[in-house]
This record gives C-alpha cells, sequence and structure tokens, in this order.
C-alpha cells in the first residue's frame, strides 16, 4: 500500500492514521492481534520488560497453565535480530494470551485493569494497528492486517478513525499534546 506522511513535531505519521476508519470487532477478529502466525512476538522496549518482570505474579494469575509453564520455563521475553518481543506457543499465540469464549485477550492488560498490575501492555499492542518505526526519528504507520477487516468496517459505520481509536495509546506514547496537533489534522 501506497502511502503519504505528515510530520507532527518530527514524528512521521502515515496518513491512513488520519483518514482510515477502523474501531476493533473482537467478536469477529476474535483477538486475532495476539494469535498471529509468525516467528515474532509483540514488539518490547527494555523498559518493558522489567515493568512485566515487576508485575509478572499478578499477570501469571490471568493465563492458562500451558503458558504459565512456558514462561516459568522459558521466560516471556526474547531476542531476535536485535528486536526484543514477546515469545510466542506455536509460532501463533502470544505467550500472554488467555481465551474467553473464544476470544484471544491480554493477561497483562486483564491484570491491569482489576488493578492488580501498573502496567497496561507493551505500546506496541496498545498502539495496533499502528506501527512504530524509527529510521533515524519515529514513524507512525498504518499496518493492514486481513483479519482487521472487520474493524475497518465497524470504523466506517460508527465514523471512528485509527487515530481517535488508538486515542489513549498515542495519548500514552506521545503525550496530550502531541495527540492534539495530530487531532488538528482531522478536523
Amino acid at each position: 500500500m501506497n502511502s503519504e506522511y505528515i510530520n507532527v513535531d518530527d514524528k512521521i505519521v502515515d496518513l491512513d492514521i488520519i483518514q482510515k476508519h477502523f474501531h476493533c470487532d473482537l467478536n469477529k477478529c476474535k483477538g486475532a492481534c495476539c494469535t498471529m502466525k509468525s516467528d515474532f512476538g509483540a514488539p518490547l522496549k527494555s523498559s518493558e520488560i522489567d515493568e512485566i518482570s515487576h508485575n509478572l505474579t499478578a499477570i501469571l494469575e490471568y493465563l492458562p497453565e500451558r503458558n504459565r509453564k512456558k514462561i516459568i520455563e522459558n521466560g516471556f521475553w526474547e531476542e531476535k535480530n536485535d528486536i526484543l518481543m514477546t515469545r510466542s506457543i506455536n509460532k501463533r499465540d502470544c505467550v500472554f494470551v488467555y481465551y474467553e469464549n473464544d476470544v484471544a485477550k491480554c493477561g497483562i492488560e486483564k491484570a491491569f485493569l482489576n488493578n492488580k498490575s501498573n502496567f497496561r501492555k507493551p505500546i506496541s499492542c496498545f498502539l495496533f494497528p499502528i506501527r512504530v518505526s524509527d529510521f533515524g526519528g519515529e514513524i507512525l504507520r498504518y499496518e493492514w492486517y486481513e483479519d482487521c477487516k472487520p474493524a475497518l468496517e465497524l470504523g466506517r459505520k460508527n465514523k471512528i478513525t485509527i487515530a481517535e481509536f488508538c486515542k489513549n495509546a498515542l495519548q500514552s506514547a506521545f503525550g496530550t499534546q502531541w495527540y492534539n496537533k495530530l487531532k488538528s489534522y482531522l478536523e
């Protein structure tokens, strides 16, 4: 997909983020972003490894036995090609996935929402479908994913853009003032 970009306080932003509509529809996608088939898990920052480690006991309470066992035996993160990431199970489920009915959800976030952890989840997960790359400066781009088609439909129906859907994550990552500058492009 070809895209155009804007500069918001030295962060290059894919215009799709402010133009495309998006709103997760977990009943249809079943939490597919947590179960992508890949050799790589969710990207992590080293500070996030520390945060997860600090809250790991609380997080483990929400995970199925196979995930707890994998974490206890191998840890929850690994480094591949100089990239820190969560481990996955069978090159699919993030090691922090638990299932509620048939929907994949995040055990890290569950612990946070139940006030048992002070860490919500890795910013790469919180921002999805936005991905942040660094090419001498941060570049925010929309990552199209087949299983997110229902989110595009629901976003169009509800008239919510990717930027609006990811408001809390964008504010967490870059600050409210930065988000307000990005939002000015929406108007």
